[in-house]
């Protein structure tokens, strides 16, 4: 393999043999001639891709469309039905929640059990400890088993274990969304100093947002095979296209504040549209926001989303790329779409709190407003397109 490819996907499927019964199963293992067998289903078929040394490659698709097989198999969990996977360098992963931990275990030993596994010898554990437990920040629960750990602190212990050793190729499949707020930050900003160092990342995320601030390139897998293979902005963009057609929620994101977020961590308090609730064609749309930022908080991002009433995506803002700073000393912010040319009907308004660089969700609050447009012409369509006769 070139010396510049850190992995590469020659053709890989993964097929699987469902029975309707167990015994089938059992009739099919031991070569019994009467067995009834089952059907064939192909995980993964024909997928094929490289990821150069240093480059960052999202991975998107509906549930069940393969992208955890992809990812185990390039682990190296499973093996290929047919087709092969080449490696160049060390990777560490964080799949499904609790993977490679033994639950019996305190995290001490987890840690030491991990990193062996990862590739580290025991004076290298003992010097990457600390660190560790620090990033983790469990030491209070460091020497209890972490079976008594909730789903937010193993991915904490994970999290902390696979960076520490600062791995050649870092694979993580959702698990971070398990996580709180303000650690979840704290992840992602990891993510993006061992992407600037050179780190190979694949990045599996229902969130297209953080896939395409993360991500150089990205494949759609639709149905265990590649359906788009391209820049992020573009496999995004026509992913989200294909969500919204089929009125599919990709981002699963609770819009209620997360009550355990610490102290740190900003908030918004309300969200309305100011004085509105039914628009004439042309007027101005105003949007308000209370806000909560605490005096040790980052300086936040907030987004706008518009969409219909069947989830088609008509628009939206975002401080982060206007070059809109909010402070600590902000309690409320307004945004104004002034006289927006929508055509008849209901429009939901979704806001996001997030992190400076608009890549980690704080708080989505869903159809935090709603407003319908009236208009007296008999034009139809979303948008009125500025146009001319001659």
């Amino acid at each position: 393999m070139c010396s510049d490819i850190a992995i590469k996907v020659d053709n890989i499927s993964k097929k699987y043999t469902i029975y309707s019964r167990p015994i089938d199963k059992l009739w099919d293992v031991l070569g019994i001639s009467q067995s009834p067998g089952g059907r064939s289903f192909a995980a993964l078929e024909n997928v094929s891709f490289e990821l150069k040394r240093g480059e960052v490659l999202g991975i998107v698709g509906c549930n069940g469309a393969g992208k955890s097989t992809l990812l185990q198999l390039i682990c190296g969990i499973l093996q290929p039905t047919t087709g092969s996977i080449q490696i160049n360098g060390r990777i560490a992963a964080l799949l499904e929640l609790g993977a490679g931990f033994n639950l019996e275990f305190t995290g001490r030993e987890n840690i030491y059990l991990n990193a062996s596994v990862l590739g580290l010898k025991k004076d290298e554990i003992d010097s990457e400890f600390e660190k560790i437990v620090n990033f983790s920040e469990l030491r209070d629960f460091i020497d209890q088993p972490v079976k008594t750990y909730s789903s937010g602190m193993l991915v904490r212990l994970a999290f902390s274990i696979a960076t520490s050793i600062d791995p050649d190729i870092l694979i993580i499949d959702e698990a971070l969304s398990v996580g709180d707020g303000l650690f979840a930050k704290k992840s992602f900003d990891k993510i993006m100093k061992l992407k600037k160092n050179g780190t190979t990342i694949l990045f599996c995320s229902h969130a297209t947002y953080q896939v395409e601030a993360l991500c150089d390139k990205a494949i759609w897998i639709e149905k265990g095979k590649i359906k788009l293979h391209g820049k992020s902005s573009e496999v995004i963009s026509s992913y989200s296209s294909f969500l919204n057609r089929n009125m599919i929620k990709s981002e699963k994101i609770d819009n209620r504040p997360n009550l355990n977020q610490e102290i740190s961590v900003p908030t918004i308090l309300s969200a309305n549209i100011n004085q509105y609730s039914l628009l004439k064609s042309a007027s101005d749309l105003i949007i308000e926001i209370q806000l909560e930022i605490p005096e040790k908080a980052h300086p936040p991002t907030v987004g706008i989303l518009i969409t219909n009433s069947y989830g088609i995506q008509i628009s939206s803002a975002l401080t982060y790329t206007d070059n809109f700073q909010i402070t600590q000393k902000d309690k409320k912010i307004s945004c104004k779409f002034p006289k927006i040319k929508l055509y008849k009907g209901s429009y939901i308004i979704d806001i996001f709190l997030m992190c400076e660089k608009a890549i980690h969700v704080y708080q989505h609050i869903r159809s935090a407003a709603e407003f319908e447009v009236e208009q007296k012409d008999i034009a139809v369509g979303l948008v009125e397109l500025e146009h001319e006769w001659y």
